[in-house]
């Protein structure tokens, strides 16, 4: 590449996502690339090719402020390597150590066979009540999103560690995998057909344990367009469409459900069409979690009393009532107003746990990647993210601080013990 000159590319919109924004537009930026005009994310024209793409205009070196930056045929004073207006940081957001081992994507079963409907789970649990042992109810993402109760609509059939030996122990649903699960397994490659037939490809023991001391977990589709947890009992099986979240705190469950960690969410998250596509890595660890507070546990409680009692009143699933939460067409209904309510109150306290008291959150229908949702206005949403990112740096650099000092800490140690 030349010293000077400019560039124009186009790519698919996952250019400005995860990954791919990382190792693409983040290294061309850090070697001095400037971003003058960006299409986030558009509809290919041609009806030949069902995509989303992103165009991307620049140049190598510094730009005056004065130049005129375009995001989406909007003027804006920066553009970021998300492709959207930036404000004063523009940087990845690194892991925090802080928050490790506490969020998990669900169990990946692999092979249908595993899979048992609810009738006939009851009519083996009948025919052996040790088959009880072995059978639980499924949660996967849809179940998640559109049952009012967020139960699991199928069971499946998990032996956990057990031994071979041992789950040929439990006839019927052994059988079951023998026949349906075996086979296809051996027509995998070497990685699978190798692995255990009759346990899940990914049965997920860390999060096991680390949800083995609650009744209660928080739980989120990995792909959806509401980007909301739900509070579900233990005891059934989540599905590798969900990611579980050790914990059953209240205040824990009003931040994932607040604007700030949604748009966090959304912005460094990947999509799929219009809808989110949360991963952990990307986004949970990366979350610069607030002071737990009272207010937070309020809300939550709140949250979930009330969204609860209207979801199993009106047989309404996540999506559903979200749609109506988000639709700025939807006016006078109680139920909705509530909720909108409820969410300024979650966004404000979540706000104050931060110690954020002069940012004051200004609430409405808003378009954010090509969705309108119930949120803080666009202003708000980059001050919003320009302070959590910060927050997030300031800790890295404590936590990289702290790990060095360990490090010269334990190698002090060593030496000492060598010339002791």
């Amino acid at each position: 590449m030349q010293a000077k000159g400019t560039l124009g590319l186009i790519a698919t919109n996952t250019v400005a996502q995860g990954d791919s924004r990382e190792v693409g537009l983040g290294a061309m930026v850090a070697d001095g690339f400037t971003i003058t005009r960006a299409i986030q994310s558009r509809s290919w024209p041609a009806a030949s090719a069902n995509l989303e793409y992103a165009a991307v205009w620049g140049t190598r070196g510094s730009v005056i402020d004065a130049v005129p930056r375009v995001a989406d045929d909007v003027d804006v004073r920066r553009i970021s390597t998300l492709l959207e207006p930036s404000g004063r940081v523009d940087s990845m957001p690194a892991r925090l150590a802080e928050n490790a081992g506490l969020a998990f994507i669900g169990c990946y079963v692999l092979g249908m066979g595993f899979v048992v409907d609810p009738e006939e789970a009851q009519e083996w649990i009948a025919a052996d009540a040790r088959n009880a042992e072995v059978l639980f109810p499924y949660l996967n993402g849809e179940d998640l999103n559109q049952r009012p109760d967020g139960s699991g609509s199928r069971w499946v059939i998990d032996f956990g560690g057990r031994s071979e030996e041992e789950a040929a122990g439990f006839p019927l649903p052994f059988r079951r995998l023998a026949e349906q699960v075996r086979p296809e397994r051996a027509r995998k490659p070497k990685a699978v057909s190798d692995a255990p037939w009759w346990l899940f490809l990914r049965s997920r023991p860390a999060m096991r344990e680390a949800i083995s001391g609650l009744s209660e977990v928080l739980v989120i589709a990995r792909v959806s367009k509401t980007v909301m947890p739900m509070r579900v009992p233990t005891g059934q099986v989540p599905s590798e469409a969900c990611v579980v979240f050790a914990s059953d705190s209240y205040g824990v469950q009003a931040v994932l459900s607040s604007t700030l960690h949604r748009t966090w969410a959304i912005t460094y998250g990947s999509t799929l069409e219009t809808r989110v596509r949360y991963t952990p890595s990307d986004v949970f660890e990366t979350f610069p979690l607030p002071a737990r507070t009272e207010r937070l546990a309020d809300a939550g409680k709140v949250l979930e009393r009330d969204r609860r009692e209207v979801m199993l009143r009106r047989n309404l699933g996540l999506t559903k009532l979200y749609n109506l939460v988000d639709d700025s067409t939807v006016q006078g209904d109680p139920d909705v107003a509530r909720l909108r309510d409820i969410h300024v109150e979650i966004d404000e306290a979540t706000a104050e746990a931060y110690g954020w008291d002069d940012l004051r959150l200004s609430h409405g229908f808003h378009s954010y990647r090509q969705v309108e949702r119930w949120s803080v206005s666009p202003t708000d949403r980059v001050e919003a993210l320009d302070r959590l990112l910060l927050e997030n740096q300031q800790r890295a650099t404590v936590e990289e601080q702290g790990s060095r000092d360990r490090t010269t800490t334990d190698f002090t140690s060593q030496v000492e013990t060598l010339f002791d």
